[in-house]
């Protein structure tokens, strides 16, 4: 069996961002030469996700606005875990959107369904920020 180890690094101009990896994860198979087996993707900070869904600008605005109403950023002292920092808002995000996906890989390609893309979410941005892509298989 082979396994394949390889991260992506982000630097977020804003707080709060979608960012489209699924190529880069494509790559990555390429990369690791598996023709079948699994691709875990998950995010390496506790204020981040990767999840699955459409790219779709409305979408990605209801995810905010949703998000928000959920787990808004401010005021900021509605949160305990606020008192050192300012991102307990993001912690919460990262839960309901989740750490990471695992896809399938099914004749050297990711097996997504039609219109599945794979997602970096971004709580709590403007630093620097990766994901780790683990690729196992033959």
């Amino acid at each position: 069996m082979k396994s394949y180890r390889k991260e992506l690094w982000f630097n977020t101009q804003n707080r709060r961002e979608y960012i489209n990896i699924t190529r880069d994860v494509e790559k990555a198979v390429d990369e690791s030469g598996v023709q079948e087996g699994l691709v875990l993707v998950n995010a390496m900070h506790i204020t981040a996700s990767v999840f699955i869904n459409d790219d779709e600008s409305g979408l990605h605005h209801d995810f905010e606005v949703w998000l928000e109403k959920l787990a808004p950023e401010k005021p900021y002292n509605q949160y305990r875990h606020n008192s050192y920092e300012d991102n307990a808002d993001a912690h919460l995000k990262r839960q309901i959107m989740g750490r990471e996906v695992c896809v399938a890989i099914t004749k050297g390609k990711l097996d997504l369904g039609p219109w599945e893309q794979i997602f970096y979410g971004e709580f709590d941005g403007k630093r620097r920020k990766r994901a780790l892509i683990k690729i196992i298989g033959e």
